[in-house]
């Protein structure tokens, strides 16, 4: 591995995603609009629903940062790539940025919730602690799937089907621990942040980066 070659692979991920603001933009776009229809919707949401539409529209909005990754790379620029660079600078370069992105994302649909429909959150550190969690395991599964589906000449819709067994864990362990992060809005969870869920979504993250790391070089060779 090359770390100077990491950093700087990371940083023209940056540079594209400031020069293409539609990207970005497009995904805050889906984020608030989602929020605005569930308001219309519902106007009043219990902390339970809060919690679980709050993952939802992070998961979604997850898929089309994701996708991002390696279906809308050019065959040029991955030519490129594959002159330049070993397959793990390139995947590791790939994790960081979209774990950074999905957090930010993470964080500004929490802002659009705290507006639209109040906090619920008592403990906001360990919601903090669970969202970059959250934003590590969704960067590491759809940014390996996205690779898959760019080399079966796939699309994102592709990269939904692929990557919805493998998120379905990890989703349900987020809700729960931040179920907990709001126990007291929800009287029957115990306050308790849930250690052993926060094992499990640690190692299953860990599993999903070891795994691309290990599989993402067969795939690039193609």
């Amino acid at each position: 591995m090359n770390f100077s070659l990491i950093y700087q692979l990371f940083k023209k991920e940056i540079i594209l995603e400031l020069r293409q603001k539609y990207a970005l933009n497009g995904i805050l776009l889906y984020v608030f609009s989602t929020l605005y229809i569930i308001f219309i919707g519902f106007q009043k949401i219990t902390p339970e629903a809060w919690i679980t539409l709050y993952w939802i529209v992070i998961l979604f909005a997850s898929v089309n940062a994701g996708a991002k990754s390696f279906i809308q790379e050019g065959k040029g620029r991955l030519l490129y790539y594959y002159g330049i660079s070993s397959p793990q600078n390139i995947i590791l370069a790939k994790l960081m940025y979209n774990c950074i992105l999905i957090a930010v994302i993470s964080f500004i649909a929490y802002i659009g919730f705290l507006i639209f429909f109040g906090d619920v959150i008592d403990k906001p550190w360990n919601f903090a602690l669970i969202m970059l969690l959250g934003s590590t395991g969704l960067a590491g599964v759809f940014t390996m799937v996205s690779a898959i589906a760019s080399k079966a000449k796939g699309s994102a819709t592709l990269m939904t089907i692929l990557s919805f067994p493998v998120i379905i864990p990890q989703l349900l362990l987020l809700i729960k621990l931040s179920r907990r992060a709001a126990s007291m809005a929800i009287s029957n969870i115990n306050f308790d942040i849930g250690y052993k869920e926060l094992v499990g979504l640690s190692c299953i993250n860990l599993i999903v980066v070891i795994v691309s790391f290990m599989l993402f070089p067969y795939l690039w060779r193609d």
